[in-house]
């Protein structure tokens, strides 16, 4: 018999079955004029049913188990036994749902294509432009000494503490280019021990304290957070990200101003934030603070040293934590960033 048949399929044996009954019981009363018109229909919907068996066994029910194969292999590993297909089923509204979903999975993949080939070409001319600044520096102090300002004493070591400087400029590029690599391919490998938190604070401002000074910023832990925070982290890894937003606050905050540190009891987590009361930053550019490269302002950001890869590095490593950062700010008022970590 004909498996799973479908309405349609129903409704045409059904219809082809009570004409045969009607042809039959016309023939048995014995209408001379339609005996040749039974017989020629009666053959003619037999050879339709044997023929609709025909294509039942032999091309639906194959159609049916191709399909079922095909959809296996694309949902599946390959194992023989994945491949014991269910002939039971319709495939003709199945196939039209594939082709519909493999449609739209193709749209998004070209969108998605399209969107890391943009960001490809954007990264690799910032990483070109960000390279050449230092490396036609550090070419335009050499030569000119070669051309004679060697031998002036009042320029050459001035000359060659500027080309130090932007060597020092392309290999801190370097290196957060290559600490980002390992921070992405996973390869980093973390230390996790217990350590307050807030000493480690303490730490990072006795290093920027003299930066600070230049700008007559104050460094401060905000009242009632002066106490231990134990905390379960990579020490190294977080004092490095400590180390970026402090920096950044006081190359962004407001001269005469204050860089405050503040720890939160959240439960299972400590949170942290780093706050300035500098100028703040505009809405929009706050989705895309922690994209590689990207500067609010270019040359204020150049001219403070800064590789433009700080903020990236620093949401790799939380999120290499299981955590999470975020960052509010109103302008004229200043700017706050916090993360979380696990309560050690």
């Amino acid at each position: 018999m004909i498996r799973n048949p479908t309405p349609e399929r129903i409704s045409l044996l059904t219809t082809l079955v009570l004409t045969l009954i009607f042809s039959v019981f016309l023939f048995i009363f014995k209408v001379p004029f339609l005996n040749f018109l039974i017989s020629l229909f009666s053959f003619g919907s037999l050879t339709f049913i044997i023929i609709l068996y025909g294509l039942e066994v032999f091309i639906y029910r194959k159609i049916k188990l191709i399909y079922k194969t095909i959809h296996r292999f694309k949902i599946s590993k390959f194992k023989p036994e994945n491949f014991m297909a269910d002939i039971n089923i319709d495939p003709i509204k199945r196939v039209n749902e594939e082709v519909i979903q493999w449609a739209y999975d193709q749209k998004q993949e070209i969108i998605q294509l399209k969107a890391m080939e943009s960001y490809r070409k954007d990264f690799l001319g910032n990483v070109s432009h960000e390279l050449k600044t230092p490396i036609f520096n550090i070419q335009g102090y050499i030569e000119t000494l070669l051309e004679g300002a060697i031998n002036d004493p009042e320029v050459n070591i001035s000359f060659l503490n500027k080309a130090a400087s932007s060597a020092e400029r392309l290999n801190t590029l370097v290196n957060d280019l290559l600490e980002i690599s390992k921070l992405e391919s996973g390869n980093l490998e973390m230390n996790f021990a217990t350590f307050d938190i807030c000493e480690i604070t303490k730490d990072v401002f006795d290093v920027y304290t003299q930066h600070a000074e230049k700008r007559n910023i104050k460094l401060k832990i905000k009242e009632g957070c002066d106490r231990p925070f134990i905390v379960l982290a990579d020490k190294n890894r977080i004092r490095q990200v400590l180390n970026n937003l402090i920096a950044n606050a006081i190359n962004y905050g407001k001269e005469n101003g204050i860089t405050t540190l503040g720890f939160y009891d959240m439960d299972k987590n400590i949170l942290i934030e780093v706050s300035d009361n500098g100028e703040g930053i505009e809405p929009e550019h706050l989705p895309r603070l922690f994209e590689r490269f990207y500067r609010t302002d270019r040359s204020r950001s150049r001219n403070s040293g800064g590789t433009g890869l700080g903020l990236s590095i620093v949401k790799h490593i939380i999120e290499a934590h299981h955590q999470t950062i975020n960052v509010r700010s109103t302008v004229g008022e200043g700017t706050t960033f916090g993360f979380t970590l696990k309560k050690g």
